[in-house]
């Protein structure tokens, strides 16, 4: 959806402005406290960390995972150019822990003396996610004013995909302005918006927060999630299909 707005299209734009006040609504407004109130109380407390490697005390399992998957990819016919293209996104990525487990890592804050990582959110190490970090998009544009708002790594990432694909778009001459043209695209668009701010934020991340990010660390929870993300994509096709019908 960043992309398709750094291209011109409005129709992402809407979504993008919808999801990122469902978000902030699920963080800390209203659907915060349905959200609090529900499926925030199950909780299932494992004696380990949640990775594979953890739990099942093979350290290497990410690595044969890795490797096994490259092999059955490389043996793909006419897909090479979108191997490539995810291995990129795969190192970005990896790069992004890197990142802010490595270099934004300070032994000691000067405003509070305390280990922190500078420039995220959870003062933890982070890497890609969309759904959050469009709700702080929105409150840093507007609190701009307020200085103790600063860019934060999700923020800088959603600003950077806008621009980039905007460059690109530009430079291919593909550049060209869409809106809404029927009232149920429109209802479609919204609903799908609304979806994805709270449900996005209620599973720790999207196909990105945990499909890529979560399931690059192994997480038995981003597993789950990314489990829950198929089937709701399977769901909303159907549910679109036969509506198309009708």
């Amino acid at each position: 959806t960043l992309v398709r707005l750094g291209g011109g299209n409005l129709k992402a734009l809407v979504v993008l402005l919808v999801m990122g006040l469902s978000a902030s609504m699920t963080l800390r407004g209203v659907t915060a406290v349905a959200r609090d109130a529900s499926v925030d109380r199950w909780v299932l407390t494992l004696p380990k960390a949640q990775d594979v490697a953890s739990l099942t005390g093979w350290p290497w399992i990410g690595l044969a995972v890795a490797l096994a998957l490259a092999a059955w990819a490389l043996g793909l016919r006419g897909e090479r150019r979108r191997i490539a293209w995810g291995a990129v996104v795969g190192l970005v990525v990896a790069g992004t822990w890197a990142l802010t487990s490595r270099l934004a890592f300070v032994a000691e804050h000067p405003h509070t003396l305390e280990p922190a990582y500078l420039g995220t959110v959870s003062n933890r190490p982070e890497a890609l996610s969309f759904v959050a970090p469009m709700a702080q998009t929105l409150e840093w544009l507007q609190f701009f004013s307020d200085r103790s708002r600063v860019l934060q790594l999700g923020i800088v990432t959603v600003l950077g995909v806008v621009l980039g694909a905007a460059a690109m778009a530009l430079w291919r001459r593909e550049f060209r302005w869409e809106g809404f043209r029927r009232t149920d695209d429109l209802v479609f668009h919204l609903v799908g918006a609304v979806l994805m701010g709270v449900g996005g934020v209620t599973a720790l991340g999207c196909t990105v927060g945990q499909g890529l990010s979560g399931v690059s660390t192994l997480s038995l929870g981003s597993f789950i999630a990314v489990a829950g993300i198929v089937a709701g994509a399977v769901i909303g096709l159907r549910v679109q299909m036969a509506w198309v019908n009708r």
